[in-house]
């Protein structure tokens, strides 16, 4: 059942430690599967920014039982399972992306035609999530790790949101000044971020509105003041889920 508007559910969250499993969906994920419609979701995680670990991919799939869920995996290395992946992707109700390397994603993502894949998904109807690298990649751009400890911008982002995105903004130090630097300078556009455990929810290229599934923490917007060329930050209002 596809969503009635094009959606984007982009976190720094979705994951906490499970029961009896080694990790269960949190709210996040849940509430990307509630925005698909669907009553027996079929979930495809995505794993490129981790190196697509299969041991990784047990623990989804065993979140996906906790769930109730249909849990499938689109792993790129050491090849993809299809030629056809948009058919793949549209096989599923959520794509949800994991995190790691943003970079090193983009770049493989790149090299499959994947981006053309996600976006056709998109059109359709499939919820897009993710968090973390999986949270930047459906934006412009934003400030990643994937080089070293010293942040930097990556600005080869998918670009379906035309905005960069800040992730983990309460729990790394970096982050917050260099997304203000970034958004300073012109290298990054209107920029949105989240604390730990914060999402976004947007509906084709608008965002409706801030989400967490934790007590605490936000969501924010930078923007630049064109008069003095200084980025000033703007608390969000988010619902707590």
């Amino acid at each position: 059942m596809p969503a009635e508007r094009p959606t984007i559910l982009a976190t720094s969250g979705g994951y906490r430690p499970g029961a009896r499993t080694h990790l269960e969906f949190h709210r996040l994920v849940h509430f990307a599967v509630e925005l698909s419609g669907a009553t027996r979701p079929r979930l495809c995680h995505v794993g490129t920014a981790g190196g697509d670990q299969r041991s990784f991919n047990a623990h989804v799939d065993e979140a996906g039982r906790v769930a109730g869920w249909e849990v499938s995996h689109l792993n790129l290395f050491t090849m993809p399972p299809t030629a056809d992946l948009a058919g793949f992707l549209l096989e599923h109700d959520v794509v949800w992306v994991g995190g790691g390397s943003v970079a090193n994603l983009l770049a493989v993502w790149e090299v499959h035609g994947l981006g053309a894949a996600m976006r056709r998904a998109w059109e359709a109807g499939v919820v897009l999530g993710g968090v973390s690298a999986g949270s930047i990649c459906w934006h412009v751009g934003g400030s990643t790790d994937s080089f070293g400890p010293e942040l930097r911008v990556v600005t080869n982002g998918l670009g379906l949101l035309p905005y960069g995105n800040g992730v983990h903004y309460d729990s790394e130090a970096l982050r917050r000044p260099t997304i203000h630097a970034a958004v300073a300078s012109g290298a990054l556009p209107l920029t949105y971020c989240t604390d730990d455990g914060a999402g976004l929810l947007y509906r084709g290229t608008e965002l409706v509105e801030a989400v967490s599934e934790r007590r605490s923490g936000g969501a924010y917007v930078v923007r630049r003041e064109e008069s003095s060329g200084i980025a000033q930050e703007e608390t969000l209002d988010i619902r707590r889920l």
